[in-house]
């Protein structure tokens, strides 16, 4: 199959940006050289111990992987947080999201913010009003999403984004190995 034909074929993408109290969601359509939503939201986790937190998150993660069953995983890097003890939470609730996926046997892709931020908005430095802006321009949405959501949701694009590209390049780099 010629890397062309990959564009052609429909891909469902599951983007996620990981928090221990609040995970977003966001699952997009790439296919025919078009990008569709399909649907976000996010996982609030309740009060309570932070193991049941992990709890919550892997249990929610698994159910979107349930009903929407993507083909692909993006998910955003830990960065460094405010703290080490942040960043370590952050970490744990993004192997807990992770994990949900697995049961799928699905490729994982990781990006850092500033790469999703520099996919979307064209600027690594872009702030999360920008990136939602963006995300309703570039997915034709009637609302805007929430936060959270629309940075998953950014993820997801941002993986559509790079997989275009290495399409691409397998393309020129085939057409100049033919010469």
């Amino acid at each position: 199959m010629a890397a062309g034909d990959i564009l052609n074929t429909r891909r469902r993408i599951l983007g996620i940006d990981p928090g221990s109290r609040i995970t977003g969601f966001g699952l997009v359509d790439l296919g025919d050289n078009e990008l569709n939503y399909c649907g976000s939201g996010v996982v609030r986790t309740a009060e309570g111990s932070f193991p049941d937190r992990l709890r919550q998150i892997y249990r929610a993660v698994g159910e979107v992987v349930a009903e929407y069953r993507p083909d692909v995983v993006a998910i955003e890097n830990v960065f460094m947080a405010r703290n080490a003890a942040s960043a370590l939470k952050l970490g744990q609730a993004r192997s807990a999201a992770l994990c949900a996926t697995f049961a799928r046997d699905v490729d994982v892709f990781e990006y850092s913010p500033r790469e999703v931020k520099q996919a979307i908005v064209g600027t690594g430095g872009a702030s999360k009003e920008q990136v939602q802006h963006m995300i309703v321009s570039l997915l034709k949405l009637d609302g805007e999403p929430g936060s959270d959501a629309a940075d998953a949701l950014a993820v997801a694009v941002c993986h559509a984004h790079q997989r275009r590209i290495r399409s691409r390049l397998s393309d020129g780099a085939r057409a100049a190995g033919a010469r």
